[in-house]
């Protein structure tokens, strides 16, 4: 058996089939633009999973389920989108609209949590019973996995780790709280931290980097800086660093995973990143003699999107 896997995102929908081994047979992909209908949309999920069908000569008959991962929170009961903020939906009957298409079980879920899952099966936490999925990109995203399985809560926002408060009375976050992870850990806090520190240091390495210009200055920008001994841009670092060390040292005291994994844009910086912030958790630890959540980086890069979501299948089968 063979599973289909969605991966929407607000430029591009892209689909692809996935053997059990977790490896992508076929692709396709089609814009997403998305102020249109979602029943456009809809047929345009079906008309990539056909045609990355048609390219891994796989037959309806050998497809166990369909899975889609949503920038979004999905009512696993129904399938029913209830938010998608960047697609601009609410209340999306998407499961009943793609089985009018296929007859085929269909499964949806957060992209965090889909990725988070397929690391789980096929990347850095496969051999973990537990495990946590830290997405550090524009946001910041989060993704449960237990025994095999996707935990997203009784309400189906468990996962939503970026919305965690880190800082009480902290910079106000797009969702209307103060202080929540996200404006601390993600590309976009690194960003705004480091235009502050140019403001001081308008000689910094990081400017030279962004072209002349604070204004241009990416994730990046910073952490090659730092990487080449720029003051500024390694007060930078590691003020993030110790922000995001906090923020897993609280899931690590909540939840006590075999692991933490770090993807998204901030991963990108590599073994300079994790190397830092693994010497940085400990001060953090409560039981520090003990053993605590392994923190890796993320293997799969962009194929985790349709791996996840085509194991959503997997992960809800029927246990024998």
């Amino acid at each position: 058996m063979v599973f289909a896997g969605i991966d929407l995102g607000g430029t591009s929908i892209k689909a692809g089939i996935v053997n059990e081994a977790g490896k992508i047979l076929a692709e396709a992909s089609a814009p997403t633009n998305p102020k249109r209908p979602y029943q456009e949309m809809t047929r345009d999920f079906i008309t990539c999973v056909m045609d990355a069908m048609n390219k891994s000569d796989t037959k309806m008959e050998q497809l166990a389920s369909i899975g889609i991962g949503i920038p979004g929170i999905a009512d696993q009961a129904t399938g029913k989108v209830v938010f998608c903020p960047n697609i601009g939906w609410r209340d999306i009957p998407l499961k009943e609209e793609l089985q009018k298409y296929i007859d085929r079980p269909v499964y949806i879920d957060n992209d965090a949590t889909v990725a988070g899952l397929a690391e789980s099966y096929a990347g850095v936490s496969r051999n973990c019973r537990s495990s946590v999925f830290l997405t550090l990109g524009t946001g910041v995203g989060g993704g449960i996995i237990i025994d095999g399985k996707p935990w997203s809560g009784a309400h189906g926002i468990g996962s939503e780790l970026g919305h965690m408060t880190l800082v009480a009375n902290g910079i106000p976050c797009n969702c209307g709280n103060n202080g929540c992870m996200e404006r601390y850990c993600s590309a976009t806090a690194v960003i705004q931290m480091a235009k502050q520190v140019c403001m001081t240091y308008p000689e910094s390495r990081m400017v030279y980097l962004a072209g002349g210009s604070p204004d241009n200055l990416n994730a990046r920008c910073v952490f090659d800086a730092a990487k080449e001994g720029d003051k500024p841009a390694l007060m930078v670092f590691e003020k993030y660093v110790d922000y995001l060390a906090m923020a897993i040292n609280n899931v690590s005291a909540f939840l006590d995973p075999e692991m933490i994994v770090l993807g998204g844009g901030v991963s990108h910086a590599g073994i300079f990143l994790l190397d830092a912030v693994r010497a940085r958790l400990p001060r953090y630890l409560l039981y520090k003699s003990l053993p605590s959540a392994r923190v890796e980086l993320a293997q799969l890069g962009n194929d985790a999107g349709i791996i996840g979501a085509a194991f959503l299948g997997m992960a809800n089968a029927p246990r024998e």
